[in-house]
C-alpha cells in the first residue's frame, strides 16, 4: 500500500478546492484535508490574475503540507467549467486479408493525434477515447487484434482545452513548485461515476442544470463524444415566475424552500398568507406557478437537447437521460415537472443524478489518474526506426 498523500486541486467557476488524501489497498481514497477558496481571479472561463491565484493556492498548500508533514511535488487537477472542445475522427487501414495487428492500430492512433497537433495548434489534448472499432464495416465491441479482414476503421474522440488555458495552469502551479501530473475534466469523472452506478448503460445524456448555467454531455459506448454549455440555469425559471406573478423573489424563494407546491395541486388552491409577512398579501394560485415552471422547463429541454442541432443525430441512440439539478430546493419542488417534461412522451428513461460528494469524486479521479478509464487511450509517438514500447494501455491489458 502506498501511504504517501496525493494532492488534488479542483477549479470551478466559484471556487478552488485543495484536497489531500491517500488510497488504501482497495484503492479507496481517504480524505485527510480539504480547503475551499472563493475565486476572484477567474472570469468567463479564463484565469485573469495568475499571480493572485498562484499566491492563494501556494499559501494554502503550505498550510496543508505542515499539517500532514509532507511536501508535494505534483498535483492532479480537476477542471470544471473550463471550455472543453470535442472532435471525433476516424482512421483507416487496408488489411488485404491479413490480421489486425498492434502496429496497425498504433499507426491509426498516432496519425489521428498528429492530425490534431497539426490543425488544432491552439488546443491541448486532455483526453483521448476509443469510440468505435469496425472491421469490414461491421462494428466490433473490442479491439479486433488478431482478426482477419480487408479494411479496418478506428474512431477516436478527442477532448481538448485551449492551449493558453493550459499554459496558465502550468504557470500557476510552477509558481507553487508543483508539476501537473494529470488534468481531468469534471465531466469525464461524472460520466465514470454514472457508469459505475449503471454499468449496463453506456450511451446516455448527462444534463446538468446549475443555478446560473447549464450543460449537456453526450456519452456513447462509455466515451464522452460531445459537450455544450449554456448561460442559463434554474434561476431563469424562478425569474420568470417572479415577473409573471409579481411575487417578490425572496417570497418566491421561501415558497420553493418550504415545498408547498405539489404536482397534483387543486386548481383553486392559493399561496398561504404566512409567506407574505414582508409584503401585502396577494391571491396567487399555486397551479399558476407550476404552469409557468412547466412552460419554462419545456423551453429549456428544447434548447438543451430536443431541438439542439448539435445533438440531433444522438437522439435516436439515447434511451437514458441522467438529469442533475444542483439547487436541492428547486429539485425537490419541481422534480416531477422535470421528469415528466424531459421524459418527452416516454421516449427517454429520465434518472435524477445527485451531485457526488467530494470523496466519491476524488476516489474516481484517483483511479482514472492511476489506471486510466476503460475506453481512454493514451497518446504516444513513434520513433523513426523502432516500435515504441509504451502504447495504449488497452492494447496491452
Amino acid at each position: 500500500m502506498n501511504n504517501l498523500p496525493k494532492l488534488f486541486i479542483s477549479i470551478s467557476d466559484l471556487e478552488i478546492s485543495i484536497i489531500v488524501g491517500y488510497a488504501d489497498d482497495q484503492n479507496n481514497f481517504e480524505l485527510l484535508e480539504k480547503i475551499s477558496l472563493s475565486i476572484n481571479g477567474k472570469n468567463e472561463n479564463r484565469i485573469s490574475d495568475l499571480d493572485k491565484m498562484a499566491n492563494l493556492i501556494k499559501k494554502n498548500i503550505l498550510f496543508i503540507e505542515q499539517k500532514v508533514n509532507y511536501t508535494f511535488k505534483d498535483v492532479i487537477v480537476i477542471l470544471d467549467n473550463f471550455t472543453n472542445f470535442f472532435l471525433n475522427l476516424s482512421g483507416f487501414k487496408k488489411l488485404n486479408g491479413t490480421q489486425v495487428s498492434k502496429e496497425n492500430i498504433t499507426y491509426i492512433l498516432n496519425s489521428l493525434k498528429s492530425y490534431i497537433d497539426k490543425f488544432e495548434k491552439d488546443k491541448k489534448i486532455l483526453h483521448i477515447f476509443n469510440s468505435e472499432y469496425r472491421l469490414d464495416k461491421k462494428k466490433i465491441d473490442n479491439l479486433p487484434i488478431g482478426l482477419f479482414g480487408e479494411f479496418y476503421s478506428h474512431e477516436l474522440s478527442f477532448c481538448l482545452i485551449d492551449k493558453n488555458d493550459y499554459k496558465n495552469l502550468e504557470n500557476i502551479f510552477s509558481k507553487c513548485n508543483l508539476k501537473i501530473n494529470k488534468i481531468l475534466s469534471d465531466s469525464f469523472i461524472n460520466g465514470s461515476l454514472i457508469n459505475n452506478d449503471d454499468p449496463l448503460i453506456n450511451t446516455f445524456f448527462h444534463i446538468q442544470i446549475n443555478e446560473d448555467n447549464s450543460k449537456i454531455l453526450y456519452y456513447e459506448n462509455d466515451t464522452v463524444k460531445n459537450e455544450q454549455k449554456f448561460k442559463f440555469g434554474s434561476n431563469i425559471i424562478l425569474s420568470d415566475i417572479s415577473k409573471i406573478t409579481a411575487l417578490n423573489p425572496d417570497t418566491l424563494k421561501k415558497i420553493i424552500e418550504n415545498n408547498v407546491l405539489t404536482y397534483e395541486i387543486p386548481e383553486t388552491e392559493l399561496i398561504e398568507k404566512n409567506f407574505f409577512k414582508d409584503s401585502g398579501y396577494r391571491k396567487i394560485k399555486k397551479k399558476l406557478i407550476l404552469e409557468i415552471a412547466e412552460a419554462r422547463i419545456n423551453e429549456l429541454k428544447n434548447i438543451i437537447y430536443f431541438k439542439n442541432i448539435n445533438f440531433g443525430r444522438s437522439l435516436n441512440k439515447v434511451k437514458t437521460i441522467f438529469l442533475e439539478i444542483t439547487d436541492k430546493h428547486h429539485l425537490k419542488c419541481f422534480e416531477k415537472v422535470y421528469l415528466n417534461i424531459f421524459n418527452n412522451m416516454s421516449k427517454f428513461d429520465v434518472k435524477i443524478f445527485l451531485k457526488p460528494d467530494t470523496k466519491s469524486i476524488i476516489n474516481a479521479a484517483n483511479i482514472i489518474a492511476e489506471y486510466g478509464w476503460k475506453n481512454e487511450a493514451i497518446p504516444v509517438s513513434t520513433p523513426k526506426k523502432s516500435f515504441l514500447s509504451r502504447i495504449f494501455k488497452e492494447i496491452f491489458d
